[in-house]
């Protein structure tokens, strides 16, 4: 199992930096949040989270310029062991940056998640309803995660973990054409304790590939904390 865990890490690695080399029309940006989560019982849970985006390069060179920041809410319903549905509402905020269009987005998601000799495979269906100012965008998008404990089969208090996602986005409005995205990442997470997580990770989005590609490079940090 640990060599497998290994050739994995690596192969992803290989493939964002290949990705990387070869792109044009770069820009690259980080993401930090925090995320709150609360279990109200055995099958509803709640989750508050708060995300800042900001430039750090683009055709301009280095720079720090915030873009947005964002709310989010989503209510999970726990189905069973393997399968859930969550329905969320989304807030982001541009017009204080001057940055672009403020949006709402309300989101439905399914999630089926399976584990075997402690790696966790996940896959997540979700359309979202993105209303901008001057158009509704309506997204389809399917994401494949595994996660896993890089010392043995159990994530214990002190421990790291790997999370790596590949995912594929359609989105459709009018009077514009369908856009189409992937997006591939890596993250690194260390269990703090029994209620914190923090994460740090790189993710790679290739977006509008069937129009005009855009390449760009996510700076990902994230704690994730129990309440």
């Amino acid at each position: 199992m640990p060599y497998i865990k290994n050739l994995c890490f690596i192969v992803l690695l290989l493939f964002q930096g290949f990705a990387i080399k070869a792109q044009n029309n770069f820009s690259s940006l980080g993401e930090s949040a925090l995320s709150l989560n609360h279990k109200v019982s055995n099958t509803y849970s709640m989750n508050f989270a708060f995300r800042s985006r900001y430039v750090l390069y683009n055709d301009d060179g280095l720079q720090y310029q915030q873009q947005q920041v964002d709310v989010y809410h989503f209510s999970t319903f726990k189905l069973n062991y393997y399968h859930k549905l969550s329905f969320g509402i989304y807030y982001r905020n541009r017009d204080w940056f001057e940055t672009g269009s403020n949006e709402t987005r309300f989101t439905q998601q399914y999630n089926y998640i399976k584990q075997t000799l402690g790696v966790r495979y996940g896959h997540r269906f979700r359309t979202e309803q993105r209303i901008l100012d001057t158009k509704t965008i309506y997204r389809q998008r399917y994401r494949f995660a595994v996660d896993f404990p890089l010392n043995g089969e159990k994530l214990d208090i002190g421990e790291t973990y790997l999370v790596s996602t590949l995912e594929g986005l359609l989105s459709l409005s009018k009077p514009d054409n369908p856009e189409t995205d992937i997006r591939l990442s890596s993250q690194i997470g260390w269990q703090i304790n029994e209620k914190l997580k923090l994460q740090t990770g790189i993710e790679h989005r290739l977006e509008a590939f069937n129009l005009v590609a855009k390449n760009s490079l996510f700076v990902l940090t994230s704690a994730i904390l129990k309440i």
